[in-house]
């Protein structure tokens, strides 16, 4: 099961198009900025309380951290970022970063190790069923007193994958049967049945009780747009 960040996450697929989080101006790398607002709060809470802050990221990559380049590099004596992913990356800055090949499911993921912050941005949705969804988040709060673990809302109706309005509400044969004929989101189209039915069952978006039941120790705010909940954020810190 392939373990990444979305927009990450599909880089990794073999039905790639464009992707919109390498524009800086694109709504979707808009709306993670954003988001590194939340994550920025937490670090600093850290470092204001340690000195230094030590962050697992897991399913992420470097490439995502560069909507906080700015507050990295003024901070890069204070902050050190562990990624865990089962896809593997050659880090460009080992001052800063290190990689660890491995799955964010596994009950034995560093054992014996802690963290101050277990970050995790659009990834719980990739793991698998319910119950690997579960492992994960029992990862997320064994690493670390304090996490952010951020997953598109199923119930807002713009699937961000697929970048389609209801996309996650079909049956998945309907969902199998578009991504073979049409390319959306970012898929280029995906004519092999087998490959488009493991692409579909890499996507599960959760919902807010769903992720209240993952961590029930942390406080679950939403995204906004428009009103409406665009996406969940399991905020403990």
């Amino acid at each position: 099961m392939i373990i990444q960040s979305v927009g990450d996450a599909e880089a990794s697929l073999p039905a790639r198009r464009a992707n919109p989080y390498e524009d800086q101006q694109s709504i979707e790398f808009r709306f993670r900025e954003r988001r590194f607002a939340q994550v920025r709060s937490l670090i600093e809470a850290v470092i204001a309380e340690k000195g230094s802050c030590e962050i697992l990221d897991l399913g992420g990559t470097e490439y995502y951290w560069r909507i906080g380049a700015g507050f990295l590099a003024a901070n890069r004596d204070k902050v050190r970022i562990t990624i865990v992913n089962l896809e593997v990356e050659t880090i460009a800055d080992s001052g800063l970063f290190r990689f660890i090949e491995g799955s964010a499911t596994d009950q034995n993921l560093l054992a014996g190790s802690s963290f101050d912050l277990v970050h995790s941005n659009s990834v719980i949705e990739h793991v698998g069923e319910v119950s690997d969804m579960k492992l994960f988040a029992q990862n997320v709060r064994r690493l670390a007193p304090r996490y952010y673990v951020q997953t598109p809302n199923y119930w807002f109706a713009y699937e961000p994958h697929f970048r389609l309005l209801g996309f996650q509400y079909l049956p998945q044969w309907a969902r199998v049967a578009i991504i073979r004929n049409f390319a959306v989101g970012f898929f280029a189209k995906v004519p092999d049945r087998a490959e488009a039915e493991a692409i579909i069952r890499h996507h599960h978006l959760v919902t807010t009780r769903q992720m209240r039941d993952f961590f029930p120790d942390a406080r679950i705010v939403h995204e906004k747009v428009a009103g409406l909940n665009k996406s969940i954020i399991a905020l403990r810190g």
